[in-house]
């Protein structure tokens, strides 16, 4: 058989086993990379059957993980980071280093060589971006406040993973390296970042920039892929592996204006052959090696779904946000997944992991990332059950403001900063109601009643003088958190007129049916930018007026 013909062969085995896979783990409702790693495990040499060419499908997963990592780099939004900094690093840099602490002392006691135990503590390490942003995605609360900051942990956890890999690198081929061999691998990657991304945030968005205006998109893909595979390349001259050098790459272009339609182009390729890495991975996964020592599977299982999301609750905590914060915010990590399988490939590829720790760890990665969504389930049954408990404030409760009436905004992001500074400019009192504690310092330093809790909290809802209050308005961008609320007044407070934001019509007919005015973020927009398109055509503001009504009216309740 040709090379070519070996080629196409392994191709066409490896993607119709990972559509096959990736099918029967969507119908489980589980992550595709659980599909894909059974698919890798079906055609490796530890099963019986058709074996997959190794080499070959490797090349092929180079590719993938220069494309996934690079679109991992795109996507991490460097203005998260420094709009919780101070969490963001010093916490996602603690526990990174405390979990790799773990893995060094339990090496120890097992009797691993040091480059294991650091690789092992390195890889329970780190959690996955993905995972965590299709289960908070999926949701509804990316925008909430454990869902910021479990992102910014993620991607400060992302940014460490660097550092790992040339540490780890540095350790290959001896046992421990030399301070001299860990500052010269350091000294070479740190010259490659320091000239990519000075030049790079200024040629590379330049340069897409350029293409985007030739209007074709043929090009613009051929040069995202040509510029993420070039500088993956360029990135092993400097001693970095082409993943990481793939995903320094996607950094230097997160801020630029061109970084969704980045994101849109390269997807579809990303998505084929990073299937394609993770069926590599599974590959290498001998499942009877996992299997031969339980106990000390479920001890790394432990680690990944128990210990790290402890940790990190316990960090953000520390940070001064509520309990329920920390839980979810640790929940949504407990998991491990494509930064983890870089690390243990690197690692086995080096020769400083053995087979058997290399099994332990994936398999117990893989269970994390099927059991991620109930894991964060039990994080919100813990909380609720702590908020019946206590509400857990900081300091003590505002006075309002006495004998005038005054309306409550649950929620002071976006939405609620708006209502609040409408409201305060007229001279509306109102109390702000939000769970983070940066947040309520800098309201009641302006002189505004504000509250730290949970607004969900029906022990704290009951504290805040309803009774008395002319309006209530829902501004969280948590959906199931709006219909606790509303359940929970609509019983102790019937007459209370409330207002919703929303983002659904079957939302918005839900709230409306319990006697809530909802607003539906997306119709508003469409509905004002209508009113602007109508403008233009020179109709009157009555006229516009009078047809934004009965656009309203199939929306709005009957009277």
């Amino acid at each position: 058989m040709t090379a070519g013909s070996t080629l196409l062969l392994n191709l066409a085995v490896v993607l119709g086993l990972a559509c096959l896979g990736a099918i029967v783990a969507a119908r489980l409702r589980v992550s595709v990379i659980l599909g894909y790693i059974l698919a890798g495990i079906a055609i490796g040499p530890y099963t019986p059957g058709f074996h997959g060419d190794l080499a070959t499908v490797a090349a092929l997963a180079d590719i993938g993980v220069i494309l996934l990592m690079f679109t991992v780099g795109v996507d991490l939004s460097l203005q998260r980071l420094l709009e919780r900094w101070r969490l963001a690093i010093f916490g996602g840099a603690g526990q990174v280093a405390l979990m790799i602490t773990g893995g060094l002392v339990t090496g120890a006691l097992l009797g691993w060589p040091l480059a294991e135990a650091f690789c092992f503590g390195a890889a329970v390490a780190i959690s996955s971006s993905i995972v965590a942003g299709k289960l908070l995605g999926e949701r509804g609360e990316t925008g909430s406040l454990h869902g910021q900051i479990a992102l910014a942990l993620s991607a400060v956890q992302d940014l460490a993973t660097v550092a790992l890999v040339i540490l780890l690198r540095a350790f290959a081929g001896s046992e421990g390296a030399t301070p001299l061999e860990v500052l010269l691998a350091v000294g070479k990657a740190a010259l490659f970042l320091f000239v990519l991304v000075p030049l790079g945030s200024r040629i590379l968005p330049w340069v897409f920039e350029r293409v985007a205006r030739l209007r074709n998109r043929e090009l613009f893909a051929l040069s995202v892929a040509a510029v993420a595979l070039a500088v993956a390349s360029t990135s092993t001259l400097f001693g970095l592996s082409l993943a990481l050098g793939a995903f320094a790459a996607g950094i230097v272009v997160s801020e630029s204006d061109l970084s969704h339609r980045i994101l849109a182009t390269v997807g579809p390729l990303r998505d084929v052959f990073a299937g394609i890495f993770f069926v590599s991975i599974g590959m290498l996964l001998d499942p009877l090696a996992a299997l031969d020592d339980l106990p000390l599977l479920g001890f790394v299982a432990l680690l990944i779904l128990v210990v790290k999301p402890a940790l990190i609750t316990a960090l953000v905590r520390l940070g001064r946000y509520s309990w329920r914060t920390s839980l979810l915010a640790g929940a949504a990590l407990a998991h491990s997944a494509e930064f983890s399988f870089l690390l243990l490939t690197t690692g086995l590829t080096l020769g400083v992991l053995s087979n058997e720790v290399f099994a332990l760890v994936l398999t117990a990665s893989l269970l994390s990332v099927v059991l991620a969504p109930a894991t964060y389930r039990g994080a919100g049954w813990l909380s609720e059950l702590l908020t019946r408990r206590k509400v857990l404030l900081e300091e003590a409760w505002p006075a309002t403001s006495s004998g005038r009436p005054h309306a409550v905004i649950l929620g002071y992001g976006r939405v609620g900063q708006v209502i609040g500074n409408a409201l305060a400019r007229r001279g509306f009192s109102f109390i702000a109601v939000d769970e983070d504690a940066e947040v309520v310092r800098r309201l009641r330093a302006q002189g505004i009643p504000a509250v730290l809790g949970e607004a969900d909290n029906p022990y704290l809802l009951d504290q805040l003088g309803l009774d008395q209050a002319r309006l209530l308005i829902i501004a969280l961008p948590d959906a199931l958190a709006t219909r606790r609320v509303v359940e929970h007044l609509r019983s102790a407070y019937p007459r209370l007129p409330i207002l919703a934001r929303t983002h659904s019509l079957e939302e918005q007919e839900y709230l409306l049916g319990r006697g809530v005015q909802a607003v539906v973020g997306e119709l508003e927009l469409a509905l004002e930018m209508t009113r602007a398109a109508l403008r233009r055509f020179g109709v009157s503001a009555t006229e516009i007026q009078s047809l934004l009504q009965r656009l309203r009216a199939p929306a709005e309740p009957a009277p």
